[in-house]
């Protein structure tokens, strides 16, 4: 039996291919955590994925991703508690499906603000003054543009005088 208070309890988190690890070293680069992690874990079973993240909210904290959750429990039992860079890790299954397990599974959802973006992609067309649909015709746009008040039309290049200062006759 494991003495209080070294690792959390599993109690209500049902077993995924996802471990969630903490009290590791948040002073080493996150990369170097990152294969740190790998090359541990993947003694036990193939690694999809290492989420490490140096945010204040995640830092000392990582997501080890499985292929099965065979692997999973095996090196949850055998790295409780071990000492990783100067720290005793804790271990426990994750509370939700990883992303990589849920796009594998083809139950992944799009995140809400990446869903909200795309259906503003999906609104209707709306003109603004001097705009036409991009399916109108050119005689229809140009008497949509010379109807609207306050566009003007193109100015009209003023022939000679630029020309001459550019190529050197004006000023010398």
């Amino acid at each position: 039996m494991a003495a209080p208070g070294t690792a959390r309890s599993n109690v209500g988190i049902q077993a995924n291919q996802t471990l969630y690890v903490t009290n590791l070293n948040d002073k080493i680069n996150k990369q170097d955590l990152r294969m740190a992690l790998y090359t541990l874990f993947t003694t036990y079973g193939t690694v999809l994925d290492v989420v490490a993240l140096k945010t204040m909210k995640m830092r000392g904290q990582a997501h080890i991703v499985f292929r099965d959750v065979n692997s999973a429990g095996a090196a949850m039992r055998a790295l409780q508690g071990f000492n990783l860079l100067g720290k005793d890790m804790k271990i426990q299954y994750a509370k939700s499906k990883s992303d990589v397990i849920a796009k594998l599974d083809g139950t992944y959802n799009i995140p809400t603000s990446v869903a909200a973006k795309a259906a503003a992609a999906n609104t209707p067309f709306v003109p603004l003054p001097g705009q036409a649909p991009p399916a109108a015709s050119s005689k229809t746009t140009s008497a949509v543009d010379n109807n609207i008040q306050g566009v003007k039309r193109p100015r009209e290049e003023e022939s000679g005088q630029w020309f001459s200062l550019v190529s050197g006759q004006g000023y010398c």
